[in-house]
């Protein structure tokens, strides 16, 4: 760890150490266990390789109440040193005002551009040539997690994919058990349907609809198997009367329901109840449909203030996050994969393996959060929830209003 006094005294330019330490308040909504336990590798690598002096803001409640409370700082001129969103369009409107530190110097000193990978990470916290924002990982959200001690209840094999897990369903229900495991989040909803998007519509009509905003491919047939698709998981989640994600996920852990679609990051549960992927849990990428991971994740972003010390922390702290050691030692306690392709991963799970592997076969789709405005995406967020929510609204209900999102999508 030592390195990075070297490497950071010499590659952040327009700046050298200061002489006093700056306390450098850092927002986010890493509050799980998983979360906490990876985020505090930053917070340590930072107070143990700069000067200055790491100040915790977690914000509990997840991105959902997160990001408006971040956003609404900055714009009203009380500026945090350095804050978690996701990297994509979420800080899209803040960089146009002029209200985000360009890093540009440091990523072209580091090579950011050479170690990123895919390269698209560092595309999205670039606007006009110019880059805004550190991505951290790479977090996916095609994954369907299966309690192994859920299914041995019930009395039948772990599932192999969406389809048997479906099958398999019954027998769950009938030992007690939720089959789906769901939070009352719009954006977990949202999540699993993007998920089930991938592996029963296909990669091709989820690249139409996010890529070129496609209304007819969104009123198709074969995006009304999709919704359908949706409709069988709302059903199969009754019960599951938890409200953040990780509530749902501790539902799979304990055995209590069969499963859940959720992102990678659901690892670092698994990982602080100490459980092991393979024998205790089943990961299945794609849903077990096909090996594909969509690539959004995390970045830093890091206000514009008016103390030159505050700036230096921030450029040293910028730094410090796309090192390799820190990226190691960050995305093996958050379960997601790290933006470097350079890194050492020889500890990670069997989960983790997978998803490099289709990583570096390149299997790899944009995120939602990449393609949509933020107003385009709580709008999706408020449709899904509302259709997982009240069984009275009808496929055919939701596939037209979900039309004529997208034909205004920005």
């Amino acid at each position: 760890m030592k390195l990075f006094r070297n490497l950071l005294s010499t590659a952040v330019i327009g700046c050298t150490t200061s002489a006093y330490a700056a306390d450098l308040e850092v927002t986010h909504w890493w509050t799980s266990g998983g979360e906490a336990a990876a985020v505090s590798e930053f917070a340590k690598a930072f107070n143990e390789n700069t000067q200055h002096n790491w100040v915790d803001g977690a914000i509990a409640g997840s991105g959902g109440t997160a990001r408006p409370i971040i956003i609404s700082r900055i714009i009203g001129g009380e500026p945090m040193g350095a804050t978690q969103l996701n990297h994509g369009r979420q800080a899209e409107e803040l960089v146009e005002a002029g209200l985000m530190l360009d890093l540009t110097d440091i990523a072209e000193a580091e090579g950011w551009r050479d170690l990123v990978n895919p390269v698209r990470l560092l595309d999205a916290c670039t606007l006009d040539g110019r880059i805004y924002c550190v991505p951290v990982n790479i977090h996916s959200p095609q994954w369907l997690w299966l309690s192994h001690d859920a299914f041995a209840k019930a009395g039948v094999d772990v599932p192999a994919d969406w389809f048997e897990f479906v099958a398999a369903a019954p027998a769950l229900e009938a030992a007690g058990i939720v089959p789906l495991a769901m939070g009352q989040q719009s954006w977990q909803t949202n999540l699993a349907f993007g998920a089930i998007m991938v592996a029963v519509g296909g990669t091709d009509l989820y690249l139409d609809i996010l890529t070129n905003k496609n209304a007819d491919a969104a009123s198709s047939a074969e995006m009304t198997k999709v919704f359908e698709a949706f409709d069988q998981a709302r059903k199969l989640s009754v019960g599951s009367n938890v409200n953040d994600w990780n509530q749902a996920t501790n539902l799979v852990i304990t055995g209590k329901a069969g499963g859940q679609i959720h992102g990678d990051w659901a690892q670092g549960e698994f990982q602080v109840a100490k459980q092991v992927a393979g024998e205790d849990y089943t990961c299945l990428p794609g849903l077990g449909v096909n090996d594909i991971i969509a690539t959004g994740g995390d970045a830093f972003y890091f206000p514009l203030n008016e103390d030159d010390e505050v700036t230096a922390a921030q450029k040293e702290l910028a730094s410090l996050l796309i090192s390799k050691e820190v990226q190691v030692a960050f995305n093996l306690k958050k379960g997601s994969l790290p933006i470097r392709g350079d890194v050492d991963l020889e500890a990670a799970n069997d989960c983790m393996k997978k998803g490099l592997k289709i990583l570096a076969d390149g299997n790899v789709l944009p995120d939602g959060v990449n393609s949509f405005s933020a107003d385009t995406q709580n709008q999706l967020d408020t449709l899904m929830t509302e259709f997982w929510n009240d069984q009275s609204i009808t496929v055919a209900d939701i596939q037209g209003q979900y039309t004529k999102i997208i034909a205004t999508a920005d």
